[in-house]
């Protein structure tokens, strides 16, 4: 019963930090500035990734809510077309952002996360 008071509040806490439209100003990451690979984005993704992603996915990519957050090899892991529909239909904790973002900022973040570690 504990056990899964305590599974249930984690879920709420990790759901209510991620998606947002800003980090949490206070948190130690979005404090301590961006990282290499966020730095190296073209200049749009790395507006999007500042409003909408760094919450969940960290001020380097390596992800804040367990592995499947770290984005620093995605485009060794997933395609562009697989990178599109996960930003745009969300899935396996990760909201949607396909009603939040313009198809053409989808079009960059794709290109740029496709980029990461891609052919290795």
């Amino acid at each position: 019963m504990i056990q899964t008071a305590a599974l249930l509040a984690l879920t709420i806490l990790i759901a209510a930090g991620c998606g947002g439209q800003s980090a949490n100003k206070t948190d130690k990451f979005a404090q301590s500035g961006p990282g290499e690979l966020l730095n190296s984005a073209p200049e749009r993704a790395q507006e999007i990734y500042k409003t909408s992603c760094l919450s969940c996915h960290g001020n380097n990519l390596e992800g804040r809510v367990g592995p499947k957050t770290n984005l620093q090899q995605i485009g060794g892991r997933m395609n562009k077309d697989q990178i599109t529909k996960q930003i745009t239909n969300g899935g396996g904790g990760m909201p949607a952002f396909g009603a939040k973002l313009k198809p053409e900022d989808i079009t960059v973040m794709t290109e740029w996360l496709s980029s990461l570690n891609a052919g290795k």
